[in-house]
């Protein structure tokens, strides 16, 4: 099975690379849903954040209350490490098992979609990192548009993200989403046919 780490930052079209792939006959894991996973009450990673935040990160249904826990850990870089010292491994073991899963089933072509694949260490999981990428403007523009927020608050997010010029150091291939959605999954198509075909009959 060939493991493919999907990366990138906010509104470089992650998710629309990873609807192709799945078009192109992939299997997508979606590391988002795996972290609300990770917080249902009572699991491990649940006990140990509850243990280190307190229960008033909690809701009244005992679920992890993600948006108190942003707003504590997102202030003070100190409990962000602490927050990700607990989430980062335990996840990895969560995707793990996953890919375990797949490979079970005879899978051939698996994703990981994951905004933090590089920073949470979660790259030995994958045989290839394909990173989505989108000039400033364009994420500006784009982002605004889908989540109505203001172009300064859309700089200080990309501020707090990894760098272009990082994630290009660890990418097996970068896909460019400057100019539309055809033009986007013509790239995958392309990279799919020269990265994957081969290798999976």
């Amino acid at each position: 099975m060939i493991v493919i780490g999907l990366t990138g930052g906010i509104g470089s079209g992650k998710s629309e690379v990873s609807r192709k792939l799945q078009e192109l006959g992939a299997e997508v894991i979606d590391a988002d849903r795996v972290g609300h996973e990770a917080y249902l009450p009572h699991t491990a990673a649940w006990e140990e954040v509850v243990a280190a935040f307190g229960q008033e990160i909690l809701q009244p249904s005992g679920e992890v209350d993600r948006r108190k826990l942003g707003s504590i850990v997102f202030s003070d870089p100190k409990a962000l490490a602490r927050l990700n010292a607990i989430m980062h491994p335990k996840m990895y073991e969560m995707l793990r098992g996953r890919l375990d899963v797949l490979r079970s089933q005879a899978t051939q072509v698996a994703v990981i979609e994951a905004a933090i694949l590089i920073e949470a260490n979660w790259t030995p999981l994958v045989d290839e990192v394909w990173v989505t990428e989108a000039n400033e403007d364009v994420v500006v523009e784009r982002v605004g548009k889908r989540n109505n927020l203001p172009p300064e608050e859309i700089r200080r997010r990309i501020r707090s993200q990894m760098s272009r010029e990082e994630r290009a150091k660890h990418a097996t291939a970068t896909i460019t989403n400057n100019k539309g959605l055809e033009e986007l999954r013509r790239q995958v198509e392309q990279l799919w046919d020269s990265r994957v075909r081969g290798r999976t009959r």
